[in-house]
């Protein structure tokens, strides 16, 4: 059974629990150790508990990591971040937030830009690309597609293949956010 946290709205105890070297063995032990050290935090608990998957971690590992590395993705790190934002927040997913503030930051995401993601395309200060991605991702995420009068202002300022990958990582977040709650993913603090 898993404690539940009134005040916060959020579950307490993982449904699965972080791996350590016995659960991950040594490749995907070693694996979670660096990306714990490069996220500055002592364990990256997402990493820890995907990581018991063996093969199945690395896999997911690297699509995700193409989806968000240049050369693989030809949207930019302020694009990519501002959408899992979104998708964060839409999921009021509090790991996925936390972890890519952090990531945000690096990719020029503000304190200021934040607020604006929080309020979403109406917020008047968004330049046309960036309201159609959030509008569209809002959709994505609420409706499980996006609408044609959408799609047609979204791919006004997208190519094909940045289209494909603006799909690919909207779900990929959606998704992981539904792994994270489901196995009651904690935050890495």
């Amino acid at each position: 059974m898993t404690a539940y946290d009134e005040k916060t709205g959020n579950h307490t105890t993982p449904r699965i629990a972080p791996g350590r070297f016995k659960e991950l063995g040594p490749v995907n032990w070693a694996t979670w150790r660096a990306l714990s050290l490069g996220s500055r935090t002592r364990d990256a608990k997402l990493f820890s508990t995907l990581g018991r998957t063996g093969g199945l971690f690395r896999g997911w590992l690297h699509y995700s990591g193409v989806l968000m590395l240049l050369p693989g993705t030809k949207l930019s790190r302020f694009e990519i971040e501002l959408v899992i934002l979104r998708v964060a927040h839409l999921r009021e997913s509090r790991y996925e937030m936390d972890h890519h503030i952090r990531l945000g930051r690096r990719a020029g995401i503000t304190p200021q830009i934040l607020d604006r993601i929080l309020v979403g395309p109406s917020d008047p200060d968004w330049a046309p690309r960036h309201r159609a991605m959030l509008a569209a991702t809002d959709q994505l995420v609420g409706t499980r597609n996006v609408d044609d009068a959408t799609w047609a202002t979204l791919a006004a300022h997208l190519d094909d293949r940045r289209l494909v990958e603006f799909c690919l990582l909207v779900t990929q977040y959606d998704g992981l956010a539904t792994t994270i709650e489901t196995l009651r993913i904690q935050p890495d603090f």
